[in-house]
């Protein structure tokens, strides 16, 4: 088939490899002038790691990686642990990695090229009506993410409403390259950061709050809000953000899945289908598992509108249990009772003692999915 996808982000372009792979004609309109991004980390889990396998770039990922080995949740006040959670021993195939989401870009780009894909960037797609794809194609897939205009066409525009939480984004200098990814948890707040290739660290900052904040990762920030925000966290903290130059705010807003993510000739795809928070860091493995999944969906001979149906079908009831999953950990994370606190973290050091792998295998579900053998 002549396809056309709408963004080159991540979703875009892992879709766009794949499909080329099967031998579809795929050409990729960016409206930015470039295919860059915001300097910030994305770890991928197994999950996604399985598709970037099965798509031949996993040797390109490592390149420009960390393997991670361990996930530690932190009380954030006092800067004690309370569990650690080790990802070595979980199997050859638990592969987990900590890159920074330009490197990431870069190797979805260059994987795209090699396979043939046109890549055009200062070109907005404005979606033909009733489900038509654009003229002499064969499919329009939207990948153009939180405020898709493929979706205003296949289903509705998504009515977010807020959470009452926001997100600071920001990258530090730093020394530290243990592959540890740190959650330090505390009352309305809690921050998560991992080290990224090249001496920098990534943070990630959540913070409740009932003033309403505008969507979207482009609205820049005083690094003193964000300092002033953890202020009562650890040195160990502080002394992260003492290093903040430049971050970036956001407000965390519930998007609901698109109940319909194809119609005619055109369907959706990662964000544009069902946006994520971000408190299980599955916002690009989400968008790799639908690339995988739609480019196979379409590489049989059934009629385009089964095939569109059958990937729905595969991806709806997953995706929505990873945004509820994620939804539950933000308010784990954000225990502001100290009795309620004590309780939790007191039962978490001692299942971590007792039975080690016991919470890292509640995840299982979601982590050990690998879609490229179904």
């Amino acid at each position: 088939m002549k396809i056309a996808i709408a963004g080159a982000g991540i979703a875009g372009l892992s879709v766009a490899r794949a499909l080329a792979q099967s031998g579809h004609d795929v050409t990729v309109h960016e409206k930015s002038p470039e295919i860059s991004e915001v300097g910030a980390g994305i770890q991928v889990s197994p999950n996604g790691f399985y598709v970037l396998k099965a798509l031949g770039l996993a040797d390109a990922i490592d390149e420009v990686s960390i393997s991670a080995r361990k996930v530690r949740l932190i009380d954030g006040p006092t800067g004690r642990e309370v569990v650690s959670m080790s990802l070595d021993g979980q199997g050859a195939d638990f592969a987990w990695r900590f890159i920074h989401r330009a490197r990431l870009i870069d190797v979805l780009k260059n994987g795209a090229e090699a396979e043939g894909v046109s890549l055009l960037t200062d070109s907005e797609i404005l979606p033909p009506p009733a489900g038509a794809a654009l003229q002499g194609d064969d499919l329009l897939i939207g990948a153009d993410g939180l405020k898709s205009k493929v979706r205003a066409r296949v289903d509705e525009a998504s009515k977010p409403f807020f959470t009452g939480q926001v997100a600071w984004r920001t990258v530090v200098p730093d020394d530290d390259a243990a592959p540890v990814v740190e959650v330090h948890m505390g009352p309305g707040r809690h921050l998560v950061s991992y080290p990224l290739a090249g001496g920098l660290r990534n943070i990630v900052a959540v913070e409740e709050r009932d003033a309403w904040t505008e969507e979207g990762w482009s609205h820049q920030d005083h690094p003193a809000n964000l300092r002033d925000a953890f202020a009562k966290f650890s040195p160990r903290v502080r002394d992260w953000l003492t290093r903040t130059e430049a971050v970036h705010l956001w407000g965390l807003y519930r998007h609901r899945v698109a109940d319909r993510w194809w119609s005619g000739q055109q369907v959706l795809l990662g964000d544009a289908a069902h946006p994520t928070l971000p408190f299980l860091a599955q916002g690009a493995n989400m968008a790799f598992e639908d690339a995988w999944v739609l480019a196979q969906s379409l590489a049989d001979e059934r009629p385009l509108q089964e095939q569109l149906r059958a990937y729905q079908a595969a991806r709806r009831a997953r995706v929505t249990q990873v945004i509820d999953a994620a939804t539950s950990n933000a308010r784990n994370y954000h225990l502001s009772s100290p009795i309620t606190r004590t309780v939790a973290h007191t039962g978490l050091r001692l299942i971590g003692k007792v039975a080690p792998n016991l919470l890292l295998g509640r995840f299982d579900w979601l982590y050990r999915e690998d879609v490229t053998q179904g």
